[in-house]
């Protein structure tokens, strides 16, 4: 176990592999919910912690997001963190599960 992954468990942080959350995701995605409307708390997320907030529930990480918006990691780390903050959320698979489970984002269609 590398040591930044030892540090981040003692700051209490969650960690869990990439492809482990992939997957995840992947699941998460083909299950049929409802739409619900958006959380309030969602209001009081800027236009780029929304875009931010898409591009984590969609299973991208930092350097991806950070590619993908011409931004800088640690730009994203900050956004990512205040979307956190904001929502009074952990870590990012609960930011992942409101996400889907607000309607926010939604399952994109699989060909099978």
């Amino acid at each position: 176990m590398p040591a930044s992954a030892v540090r981040s468990a003692a700051a209490g942080n969650a960690l869990i592999d990439p492809a482990v959350t992939r997957r995840l995701i992947g699941r998460f995605a083909d299950a049929v919910r409802p739409a619900s409307l958006q959380p309030p708390q969602l209001q009081d997320l800027t236009a780029r912690e929304l875009d931010v907030l898409r591009l984590v529930a969609r299973g991208l990480s930092n350097a991806e997001i950070a590619a993908d918006l011409v931004a800088e990691e640690s730009t994203i780390k900050r956004h990512v963190s205040r979307i956190l903050l904001k929502l009074g959320l952990r870590d990012r698979v609960q930011a992942v599960v409101i996400a889907y489970e607000s309607g926010f984002v939604v399952p994109e269609e699989r060909t099978r």
